[in-house]
């Protein structure tokens, strides 16, 4: 049975670590290059952890683990990390 959802599925854990939307953040997978939104990638929720995989090539590109005190963000299969927003504080 295929359990795999879209990378909106894990938008309330990845919120709890990041200020702004983490689905909207635009990817670069490290092993293909395939560019896309966070939202797009391929969501495996039913691990211990979380699993993002790259559209393309199924490639890893996002671990996250949380535990009862702290958190594991492991963004090793990430060429590029793109966040549009606000790029000055004031």
């Amino acid at each position: 049975m295929d359990t795999t959802l879209d990378g909106n599925a894990a938008a309330g854990a990845l919120g709890d670590l990041f200020a702004f939307d983490a689905t909207m953040a635009m990817t670069t997978c490290a092993t293909c290059g395939d560019r896309r939104p966070i939202a797009e990638l391929l969501a495996y929720m039913d691990a211990p952890g979380i699993v993002l995989r790259c559209t393309s090539c199924s490639a890893t590109q996002l671990r996250f683990v949380r535990g009862r005190d702290r958190a594991w963000l492991d963004l090793r299969g990430i060429q590029v990390l793109e966040v549009h927003g606000p790029t000055t504080t004031e």
